[in-house]
């Protein structure tokens, strides 16, 4: 069994060429009606499949976005609880002082007008002493005289005694 191997392997180089035309010519065909339709359906498909994603991922971007205004506003609102608060302390703190002071003041008026009162019954008590003591030394000094004493005579009489238990007491 002798065989020939020049027979087996021919090549026909018109043949190739053709083959290659042949092949590049339904790379073209299928690039243009094939290729070209397929990726747009595929890109419809991925926009379609990422359509979700992307309005995920705005919803998730709003989300921060409120979330960061949320705190904010948060953080704003407790400033302004805190400026609140500090002011209330302070209107307390001085409307406190005020109170005390008033009080003081009422308290120091008080104590004058008491003391005015002490002095004015004083006063009263010592002119009521005076002149009781003024009629019982009259009473004494015309019983100790035996006569009657006019009223210039009692008058002098009343004011040397009471010049007398003033210097004593």
């Amino acid at each position: 069994m002798t065989t020939d191997y020049n027979l087996l392997v021919n090549i026909d180089w018109q043949t190739i060429v053709v083959q290659l035309i042949n092949l590049f010519i339904q790379i073209l065909l299928f690039k243009k009606f094939l290729y070209k339709p397929v990726m747009n359906i595929l890109s419809k498909r991925q926009e379609e499949v990422d359509a979700p994603q992307k309005e995920a991922d705005e919803a998730k971007a709003e989300a921060l976005s409120l979330k960061a205004k949320y705190e904010e506003d948060l953080s704003n609102a407790k400033a302004e609880a805190d400026a609140i608060i500090k002011d209330a302390t302070i209107a307390a703190s001085k409307k406190s002082e005020k109170i005390v002071s008033d009080a003081q003041a009422e308290a120091a008026k008080l104590k004058l007008q008491a003391e005015n009162d002490i002095e004015q019954q004083k006063k009263k008590a010592v002119n009521d002493a005076k002149e009781e003591i003024g009629s019982m030394a009259m009473g004494i000094a015309g019983k100790v005289i035996g006569r009657e004493i006019n009223e210039a005579d009692h008058k002098n009489l009343v004011d040397d005694f009471i010049k007398n238990v003033g210097d004593t007491v």
